[in-house]
């Protein structure tokens, strides 16, 4: 499983916070996505809301933006943009 560090840059200096799994996961692929954000259609995980909902619960924000997709299942999905500035410091892969 991987593990990232990742500094949380807040009013109160940076917030360091060791991250594994889909936390880990979820947070490269916000920071990779920039301001464009990331869809569970373009970057599926089984449980992203779940995933998203527990990093704003170490403080990171994310904001959340409804979008509209069509095809066979059209409907509503979600595109999360990460606000706060967060930093990788380190990764390890294992």
């Amino acid at each position: 499983m991987s593990t990232a560090r990742f500094a949380l840059h807040g009013r109160e200096g940076p917030q360091v916070m060791d991250l594994k799994g889909r936390e880990e996961w979820a947070l490269s692929n916000l920071l990779a996505a920039g301001e464009n954000g990331c869809t569970p259609i373009d970057h599926p995980g089984p449980r992203c809301s779940d995933y998203v909902f527990k990093l704003r619960h170490r403080g990171i924000d994310i904001a959340t933006i409804t979008g509209k997709h069509d095809g066979p299942y059209a409907g509503h999905h979600a595109r999360y943009v990460l606000k706060s500035k967060v930093e990788c410091h380190e990764a390890s892969h294992g």
